[in-house]
């Protein structure tokens, strides 16, 4: 064994078999090629402790939630994540999430394709009373159990968090005629709650 291989071999041993990394080698990390599968499971905790970065693609078909609302499941999303330490001390995961979702567009029932950004930054915690007390910029990761996590799961959670309420095309998918009929109906206006409460104290608002 040449001395390369050997520096090489010692650092695997060094590294790879401690709980945490030494200082030296806190810059080192582990990234996922673009191109490829983002891996599915991996301690967070620890990767947050090493400052793993994650970057790879995740196909669409793996999220059975988002699956539920797709009308072409085919494709991928993209994902980048960074584990780290934040300043008050949490071990949390930053990154984001992208894809090109087809929904139903709800004016002409049509496919529509919709861009979907999440911006992901969550702090691990292992309940609820740890999730109250997060910096408002971070999002709870409740991971009860040490060790191995879905990280697909994780990053669905977001994608759903990001979905719009209802998709429509852009420009006008369908003929104004088919919009409505007749003559547009005039609702009748409201009574302002509020000035009920005011008649019934007796203090009409001026």
């Amino acid at each position: 064994m040449g001395l390369q291989s050997a520096q090489t071999a010692h650092f695997r041993v060094f590294f790879f078999d401690r709980s945490r990394p030494d200082p030296y080698y806190c810059a080192l990390m582990f990234e996922a090629t673009p191109n490829k599968p983002l891996p599915r499971l991996g301690d967070p905790r620890k990767f947050a402790q090493q400052g793993v970065r994650l970057s790879g693609h995740v196909p669409l078909s793996a999220f059975e939630r988002v699956c539920e609302v797709l009308a072409d499941t085919s494709g991928n999303a993209g994902v980048e994540l960074e584990f780290g330490i934040s300043a008050e001390r949490k071990l949390v995961v930053t990154g984001r999430a992208h894809a090109d979702l087809v929904l139903t567009c709800q004016r002409c029932l049509n496919p529509v394709t919709v861009p979907i950004e999440a911006d992901i930054a969550l702090a691990i915690v292992i309940d609820e009373e740890g999730a109250k007390n997060l910096p408002r910029q971070l999002d709870p990761w409740i991971l009860a159990d040490e060790g191995n996590a879905d990280l697909y799961q994780m990053v669905e959670d977001e994608l759903l968090l990001n979905l719009p309420a209802v998709a429509y095309h852009p420009e006008p998918c369908i003929e104004v005629e088919f919009l409505s009929s007749g003559e547009p109906e005039v609702a009748p206006a409201k009574q302002n709650p509020f000035q009920v409460l005011e008649q019934l104290k007796g203090t009409p608002k001026k």
